[in-house]
């Protein structure tokens, strides 16, 4: 015989005899929060990351640019000095 307290195996819906447990329930919920939190945090500190790889590329050929213009003095200099 299948009743209300037979339950849930016993057919028919399981939302009707099984209890529903609201503290588990919420937790599931902050946990899934939590992991989109955490998805969302990861996602922007890739953009950041990212952001940041081009910032010091820029860096570094305006670096090598300023480099490069001082050994061109530093050489037109000296071919200056030894044409005299």
């Amino acid at each position: 015989m299948s009743g209300p307290g037979s339950g849930a195996g016993a057919g028919g819906s399981r939302f009707l005899y099984d209890s529903f447990d609201a503290a588990h329930a919420r937790i599931e919920a902050n946990e899934r929060v939590a992991e989109e939190r955490w998805n969302g945090l990861d996602y922007r500190l890739g953009q950041i990351d990212a952001a940041l790889e081009r910032l010091e590329r820029r860096i570094w050929i305006g670096v090598y640019g300023v480099a490069g213009f001082l050994l061109a003095q530093g050489a037109e200099a000296v071919l200056r000095a030894a044409m005299r």
